[in-house]
């Protein structure tokens, strides 16, 4: 993976966020790298938009994030 992108320190780096349920309100833990996950109360699939990153625009994003991450994280947009 290349190391001087500023734009994919975020996808490299991820962090917890949190993402509150829409069937039952309950807030749940999601990794800023994911785009989906099941309820931790409910256990229904619950899924975010994910915001405009470099992987939208960038030639090299596949070879920077590495291609399993940037496959996964295409794959939902």
């Amino acid at each position: 993976m290349k190391d001087s992108c500023p734009g994919s320190a975020e996808i490299k780096s991820p962090f917890p966020e949190h993402l509150v349920c829409i069937f039952c309100e309950h807030s749940n833990e999601i990794w800023s790298d994911e785009t989906e996950i099941k309820c931790e109360s409910c256990e229904k699939s619950i899924a975010r938009e994910m915001k405009t990153t470099c992987l939208d625009w960038c030639p090299s994003a596949k070879e920077c994030v590495g291609t399993e991450k940037y496959e996964r994280l295409m794959k939902n947009k």
